[in-house]
Parts: structure tokens; C-alpha cells; sequence
């Protein structure tokens, strides 16, 4: 069995100088490991608020490193330096709207600014990139989606839908533990367990 790689790149020029320790690498990789009941391997890259350092990230983790899934934090405000967004869509062969469009729907339940972020989600080969937003509780929430107090599913997270849209990319068959964000797929692409 395939295993899914994925590549996780924070953006930030605070971090990538040291003046503070990054929190959005740390937070995937966390939350990665408590949703993926599949195995994976990530490959994680630091780099600051510069469009050409990180288009070159994204496609050296595309094109080399052969990630199925890249997820970047950080870096999607209107800020003139927020330019992750930009750099996602230079590098894309297509775009995949309704990422970007789900995970500002989510954060509006938490903040009216959400709707600053121009967070975008893009195919590059075959090959799934993600733009997050930069704060570890965000992450979390756009992942995962709003759930009630008895962690009924209210607003689905955006990585209901990243397991189908691997597969689709002819990637490996992605499983998620279903108390952290249960993956949607048609019947016809389900397999049995």
C-alpha cells in the first residue's frame, strides 16, 4: 500500500528568523496524527514571507518529494507580506474554489475577519495544496469543522473531503478516524474495512 506523504509549509518571516518558535508545523503534525488512521510521512519546510521561496517549497514537495498533499500555514491575510495565497496559485495547474470557500464559512462562526483570509486551495500534478490559516486553534477548526456539545458534525471541515480528493488525484486510499473528522466518499469509491 501506498503510503501518503505529505508536505507542510509554514510561512513566516517572525519564525524563519527565530524570533519566535513556529506553532503551525507543530499543530499539523499533532493534529495529523490524532485524525489519519492510515499511514503517512511528512516532510516539513520553514520559510518566510517571500512569494519565490515558496512557490519553490511547494513544487520542490510536489515535484521531488512526491507529496500527495501539501498544506501550507500562515500567510493568507491582505497584508502586503501575506503572499502564500499568491504563490499557491502561480505554481497551480487548477483550482479547487470551494476549498477556500469552506474554510472562510467556518472561521466566520468564529471571527467577522475571517473573511480577510484568501486562503485557496489548488491541484499541481497530482497533487492536493491546501493554504491554512496560521494560528494552531484555526487550523484545528478548519480541519475539523464545527461540532455541537455532543460532537454532532455541524459545518464540515474542509478534510472531510481531502481523502476522496486524493484518491480521485489517483493517490492512496486515505482513512480518518471518524471522532476527529469523518471522511466522505460516494459508496462506489468506499472500500470495506
Amino acid at each position: 500500500m501506498d503510503t501518503l506523504r505529505i508536505g507542510l509549509i509554514s510561512v513566516s518571516d517572525r519564525a524563519t528568523n527565530g524570533i519566535y518558535q513556529d506553532q503551525g508545523i507543530p499543530a499539523l503534525e499533532a493534529w495529523l496524527t490524532r485524525a489519519l488512521a492510515s499511514p503517512f510521512a511528512l516532510e516539513s519546510r520553514l520559510v518566510p514571507d517571500e512569494q519565490p521561496l515558496i512557490e519553490q517549497a511547494i513544487c520542490e514537495l510536489v515535484d521531488e518529494r512526491f507529496c500527495h498533499l501539501v498544506l501550507t500555514t500562515g500567510g493568507t491575510g491582505p497584508a502586503r507580506r501575506d503572499v502564500t495565497p499568491d504563490a499557491t496559485l502561480a505554481i497551480a495547474d487548477r483550482e479547487m474554489p470551494g476549498f477556500g470557500e469552506q474554510m472562510r464559512q467556518i472561521s466566520l462562526h468564529f471571527v467577522p475577519t475571517a473573511i480577510l483570509s484568501r486562503q485557496v486551495g489548488v491541484i499541481r500534478k497530482q497533487s492536493l495544496v491546501l493554504n491554512l490559516p496560521g494560528q494552531p486553534k484555526s487550523i484545528q477548526e478548519t480541519l475539523e469543522g464545527l461540532k455541537d456539545a455532543a460532537g454532532k458534525v455541524m459545518v464540515h471541515g474542509i478534510f472531510a473531503s481531502v481523502p476522496y480528493c486524493i484518491q480521485l488525484l489517483e493517490g492512496p486510499y486515505v482513512e480518518t478516524h471518524d471522532d476527529v473528522v469523518a471522511a466522505f466518499r460516494p459508496k462506489s469509491a468506499r472500500r470495506e474495512r
